[in-house]
């Protein structure tokens, strides 16, 4: 299992030598059992866990993010690598289908059987702001393994200490459960991150970050190879929510603490921060906004690039014609202010190029509606996000049972009455969604069904019992649910 106990970077000669050992590795590692793999899975989990307080202090020191925070994303790392040990042992992601032959059809229909096996080694490109959950160990490196595919990843700079840590930690628990040399590895520095992605030996990637990295990333992907590969990419978000009159009306200091809330959570540093409030004219949650935001202390970035460019979209925002400042917290140390916006919806129409671009960081622009029929025009200039919430009452239900499905189409996941960071790790979770949110919105980077993306389909024709996978012998030795001539059994 290689390890990197160093800060160096990640020579071109050592990435050919880790890609080649994946490549070796990806073989019997797709052909080990379910068990094994959650077995492998179990056992990076429990070494995560065992270092926690060690890995907490060094992740504080890297990334500003409080402890308590960090607390809670290694609690989620480590679930999501025992969730992923359930997929893989439960074993129904397979999708096993048995079709029997039937020689009195016309054409006669052969024995036709089929599953989703393993791609090959995964690349995984780590994330800024979560160390944990959307790194070294993350959720891309859950479903990969799970899915029975060797992951390569590429550390993120912002907490390359913290990286090489984790990376020792499930190095030394991958080895000690039997893994085959090559299932794990981490690089570093840019020769990696621009090298992997291209590598022969890499089937798939996974990436969280940027939209301008990731673009450039997919574009290689997809264009500078001889054999295009998947290349998943989570981008930037805005996470449109709406606020109904009635709603505003009912609970207006309530939407305004819920709102400062998940648009400060984690320094604004969330994928799924609250950018846009489509708000009706004349409420008061600006001015409930703004008397909490006087009080509200702002935080240190993840970077120093993230907060320059934070302060830089800020100045875009006060200098958009329209755009007025609604309220601005506290500014600690070497922090920023948490500040919120505000706009008419025609100022906002006419400047939507530049009021829909993510501002990553503690801020939101409240865009004032007259009607809300207006709302329908908003939808011609939103981009793709990973989520839309809507804040109603009872008395709107009727009017946004036909409006969601229009709505829907923005994004992966669909809030109602509920604010979009916190993201549950789960079966059912879909975080994706159009571009620029991601680069593909048939997946999820979160949940059970992640691991979907580092497989493919193979069909098997009239093939002996003995040369069939466990998966598709018609004993169903491995016990999974299967559909058999077109019913779910087991």
């Amino acid at each position: 299992m290689t390890q990197h106990t160093t800060l160096s970077d990640t020579t071109a000669e050592e990435l050919a030598e880790i890609t080649s050992r994946a490549a070796l590795a990806a073989e019997e590692l797709a052909g080990t059992s379910l068990e094994r793999r959650a077995t492998l899975l179990e056992a990076a989990a429990a070494g995560i866990e065992a270092e926690k307080d060690e890995l907490i202090v060094l992740a504080h020191e890297e990334t500003n993010l409080p402890e308590a925070q960090l607390t809670g994303e290694v609690a989620r790392t480590v679930n999501q690598l025992r969730l992923f040990a359930g997929v893989a042992r439960e074993g129904s992601y397979l999708e096993a289908i048995l079709d029997s032959a039937d020689p009195s059809l016309t054409p006669p229909r052969p024995d036709v059987r089929r599953m989703l096996e393993p791609l090959g080694p995964v690349a995984v490109y780590s994330a800024s702001n979560f160390p944990f959950a959307f790194s070294v160990a993350g959720g891309d490196t859950a479903s990969a393994l799970a899915a029975g595919c060797p992951v390569v990843v590429k550390a993120h700079r912002g907490h390359a200490r913290l990286s090489v840590r984790v990376a020792e930690i499930v190095s030394a628990a991958l080895q000690d459960a039997g893994a085959v040399a090559g299932t794990f590895a981490l690089t570093q520095g840019r020769v990696a991150g621009e090298g992997l992605v291209v590598d022969p030996a890499i089937k798939a990637a996974g990436f969280t970050g940027s939209i301008e990295g990731g673009r450039a990333l997919f574009n290689r992907a997809c264009t500078e190879r001889e054999d295009p590969i998947p290349f998943y990419g989570e981008l930037g978000s805005i996470n449109p929510v709406v606020v109904t009159r009635a709603a505003a009306e009912e609970r207006a200091g309530a939407l305004a603490e819920g709102l400062l809330a998940s648009f400060t959570m984690g320094v604004g540093q969330f994928c799924t921060k609250p950018g846009v409030v489509l708000l009706p004219r004349g409420s008061s949650v600006p001015e409930e906004l703004a008397a909490l935001l006087s009080e509200r202390n702002g935080g240190a970035m993840l970077t120093p690039g993230i907060h320059e460019s934070f302060e830089t979209g800020v100045q875009g925002l006060d200098a958009t014609d329209g755009v007025t400042l609604v309220g601005r917290g506290r500014a600690t140390g070497e922090g920023v202010a948490p500040s919120a916006f505000r706009v008419p919806m025609e100022s906002f129409l006419k400047n939507a190029e530049r009021l829909t671009t993510e501002c990553f960081g503690p801020t939101t622009l409240l865009v004032e509606y007259g009607q809300e029929s207006e709302l329908d025009q908003v939808l011609e200039v939103l981009p793709g996000s990973l989520t839309v919430s809507v804040h109603g009452t009872e008395s709107d239900h009727a009017t946004w049972a036909s409006r969601l499905p229009r709505w829907k189409k923005l994004a992966g996941r669909v809030v109602w009455n509920g604010w979009p960071t916190g993201v549950a790790v789960n079966n059912a979770m879909q975080h994706g969604g159009p571009w620029p949110a991601t680069t593909g919105s048939l997946h999820t980077s979160v949940g059970a069904t992640a691991i979907r993306r580092f497989l493919r389909p193979v069909a098997y024709q009239n093939m002996p019992e003995e040369l069939l996978p466990e998966a598709l012998r018609s004993a169903n030795p491995l016990g999974i649910v299967r559909r058999v001539d077109g019913e779910l059994t087991r």
